[in-house]
């Protein structure tokens, strides 16, 4: 008599139909095509390692091959050797190609947004290197809602508290995946227990310094005590209902667009009336779609605002500079040039 199959312990059969149900998104999306390369960024915490795992089972079964990148900030003693650590762990669950890079943070944005932006370059580099059009990043719902509540604190408007997107197709480079947003962290450390993977523990995620950390560790924590248990899990619905209500604003606009702008040789300008006539919601998607789409620019709010003013607020005052773009009301349009 044949013995009973092991059982598959819940938590690595949850990252497992995580990602699994990415990927087939992905294909159905055409962001990737079979044979392509799904690069995973990985850090070697139990989030991203426990994102490997899954990624190297489940991407051959849909005829794709999996990569890891792993990018060491050179911001602690040993950071080296933790890279090359999780450079073979991820060897050793059979991703191929494995690719270490170790990059320079610089100062603008603070400490967690200077790192950020040297972490994307780099795994972009390394996707345009190895052909990677998708790369796996391991965030999970508490991150999500941790985002969430950041956005909050900062008035940072729906974009912002709409929270990190599962799957992102992106204007330039690989396209951005997040499969385990719907996993909470515990979840992920128990699949790496389960596998016998041995994840790297990041001190930083534990340095009251970082706003994410005091958010993390004392914020959602009182919030639960006080409210009762499921905040992070109401946090990253709100997140998703909005998203979705953000996309249906953007793909009016965009219809919108086509009517309300006209293209000439110094850029692009609205009308004025057309502007006038709709809801502030989709006047302040519209500037920044025509300022984004001509000239690459991505206004903030306050910027958006105060460009529009000059369709509902217009007594005759002057141009507005902006980051490499001039807006200015000339009769019944708003012109942008480059500046």
């Amino acid at each position: 008599m044949n013995s009973p199959r092991p059982r598959l312990d819940p938590a690595v059969a949850a990252t497992r139909l995580a990602v699994r149900t990415l990927l087939a998104q992905a294909l159905t999306d055409a962001l990737v095509r079979p044979g392509d390369l799904v690069t995973v960024a990985l850090s070697g915490g139990a989030d991203s390692l426990a994102l490997a795992a899954a990624t190297a089972f489940e991407a051959p079964k849909q005829d794709l091959r999996a990569g890891a990148v792993v990018v060491d900030h050179a911001l602690q003693a040993g950071s080296e050797a933790v890279a090359t650590r999780a450079s073979r762990q991820a060897a050793s669950l059979g991703l191929d190609p494995v690719t270490v890079r170790r990059v320079a943070v610089g100062s603008d944005g603070g400490p967690e947004g200077a790192a950020r932006e040297a972490r994307h370059t780099s795994i972009a580099e390394v996707a345009a290197a190895t052909g990677s059009p998708l790369v796996l990043f391991g965030h999970t719902l508490d991150d999500q809602a941790e985002t969430v509540l950041l956005g909050l604190l900062r008035g940072s408007g729906p974009d912002a508290l709409s929270g990190m997107p599962p799957l992102a197709r992106r204007t330039t480079g690989p396209a951005y995946g997040r499969p385990l947003l719907g996993l909470r962290r515990h979840t992920t450390r128990q699949a790496c227990t389960a596998a016998g993977l041995v994840p790297w523990d990041d001190p930083q995620n534990d340095d009251p310094a970082y706003a994410r950390v005091r958010v993390r560790n004392t914020v959602v924590p009182t919030l639960e005590r006080e409210l009762g248990a499921g905040v992070p899990e109401a946090l990253a619905r709100t997140a998703e209902q909005l998203r979705e209500d953000s996309a249906a604003l953007d793909h009016f606009a965009e219809e919108m667009a086509e009517d309300l702008a006209e293209h000439a040789e110094a850029g692009i300008s609205l009308s004025v009336a057309g502007l006038q006539a709709n809801p502030p919601a989709l006047r302040q998607r519209l500037v920044r779609l025509a300022v984004e789409g001509e000239f690459g620019v991505t206004l903030s709010r306050s910027q958006t605002l105060e460009v529009c003013r000059l369709v509902t607020d217009w007594h005759g005052q002057g141009p507005i500079d902006l980051p490499g773009v001039r807006a200015a009301r000339e009769g019944e349009r708003i012109a942008f040039s480059a500046r």
